[in-house]
Parts: structure tokens; C-alpha cells; sequence
């Protein structure tokens, strides 16, 4: 493998893993919690 394409492939999964790490952490920190109760009460279906 070349310079080149090692320095492309690094920087390619650097840019990925960032922006994974990202919305990883976002989704963590959110506030909004899911919960399987309220979410089939809900839903829109008529029971």
C-alpha cells in the first residue's frame, strides 16, 4: 500500500469514527427516555 492510500484510509476512518462518537454521545445525553408503556398507548391504533 502507498502513502497515499494509507493517509486516505486513515483519515476516512478517523472522519467516520468522529462523527459515530458524536451521535453516539448525542443520543446518550438526550433527555427524551423510551418507554414501551406509553409508547403502545400511543401508537395511533384504535383497540
Amino acid at each position: 500500500m502507498n502513502t497515499e492510500a494509507l493517509i486516505f484510509m486513515l483519515v476516512s476512518e478517523g472522519i467516520i469514527a468522529v462523527i459515530t462518537i458524536y451521535f453516539f454521545i448525542k443520543v446518550l445525553r438526550s433527555k427524551q427516555k423510551f418507554n414501551n408503556d406509553t409508547m403502545s398507548e400511543n401508537d395511533g391504533t384504535v383497540s
